[in-house]
């Protein structure tokens, strides 16, 4: 993947994350593993804001401001790390919003804990829907926006974890940021490395894919999938990729046969549904590193990565990088499953 260095083109961006984020290493879990493993700490990104989220919203949120604005509307799980990023950073730069969260029964929604206690009280309004309904999202958001448009209102729609050309953005920076990273470890950007990463929306791993191009940065983009399947993402990340490409005149080489490499096989019970064997790890590495992985993303990314190199040692190379893209919020309305191991 080595290709000219060349000067990024980036859109306009709010300042709204703390970057760079520093790449710790992870001694004690890397010596079990065999291999030399480092952690981008995406989930220090701010308090309310941690995550990767923030980074892609950058961008969004400085277009949505550009197109006049008033109120955002976004979407996710009850407990979607995005949409508790996009509500809070609305609320910094003044902005209303608007979320579309889904839970098995509306009527009945999840308790105020977590992602969806912040998400109220900074003044979020949830409209609850169906797993069913949540696949026609697109049309719930034109007529959200429809109604907004009749009362006044400036509605920007923003998708699924800001995973669009424009929010990709946000991990070809934080490539950059890795770029130099890399080069201040023993034999710099010229080692081969694996980032790693959990994929939810996509747009994560697209930003990581084109940044590395863009920078020459001999490094392999490895994505876990936490819902869905290989070929969904595949496509989904593709489209992301093409889109930014065409979008912003990108002179880059992209070819989703070898670019797009997905590990599927992790999903386990289903998207934010956890295995005692994920739990598990996820308070291993509490233990021995100090580090809090989520049980949404994170842990089970976290927990594939590692069931791979238990198989193959081999399997990403001597040096790994993690991204931890944060969810820490979402560790405590898993409380009751997390006990038994306490």
């Amino acid at each position: 993947m080595n290709t000219q260095k060349q000067k990024i083109p980036y859109p306009p961006r709010l300042d709204l994350a703390n970057t760079p984020t520093p790449l710790k290493p992870l001694k004690r879990l890397g010596e079990k593993l065999g291999i030399e493993l480092y952690i981008k700490r995406d989930d220090l990104t701010g308090a309310g804001l941690s995550g990767n989220k923030i980074r892609k919203l950058e961008f969004v949120l400085a277009d949505a401001l550009n197109c006049g604005a008033d109120t955002v509307i976004t979407c996710g799980g009850a407990q979607s790390n995005h949409a508790r990023a996009t509500v809070i950073a609305a609320a910094m730069i003044g902005l209303r919003s608007h979320l579309i969260l889904r839970t098995p029964d509306p009527s009945n929604p999840p308790p105020l804990e977590g992602n969806i206690l912040l998400d109220r009280l900074v003044g979020s309004e949830i409209a609850w829907i169906t797993p069913e309904e949540y696949k026609n999202r697109d049309e719930i958001f034109e007529q959200q926006a429809a109604n907004l448009r009749k009362s006044g209102g400036k509605p920007y729609i923003i998708p699924e974890g800001a995973s669009n050309a424009m929010g990709a953005w946000g991990y070809i920076r934080a490539a950059e940021e890795l770029a130099n990273d890399l080069a201040n470890l023993p034999d710099g950007t010229d080692r081969p490395t694996t980032i790693i990463n959990a994929t939810g929306s996509g747009g994560t791993s697209a930003g990581l894919i084109l940044g590395t191009h863009m920078l020459g940065i001999n490094a392999r983009v490895v994505s876990i999938n936490v819902c869905d399947d290989r070929d969904y993402f595949v496509k989904v990340i593709g489209d992301i990729c093409e889109n930014a490409i065409a979008n912003y005149h990108l002179d880059l080489p992209f070819s989703r046969e070898r670019d797009i490499e997905i590990i599927d096989g992790y999903v386990g019970r289903g998207y934010a549904l956890s295995q005692p064997e994920e739990l598990a790890l996820i308070s291993d590495v509490a233990r021995t590193e100090g580090i809090l992985l989520d049980p949404v993303y994170t842990g089970k990314a976290f927990f594939g990565m590692t069931q791979e190199l238990s198989r193959d040692p081999n399997r990403f190379g001597d040096r790994i990088v993690f991204m931890h893209t944060g969810g820490i919020f979402g560790l405590f309305p898993k409380a009751n499953e997390f006990a038994p191991l306490l």
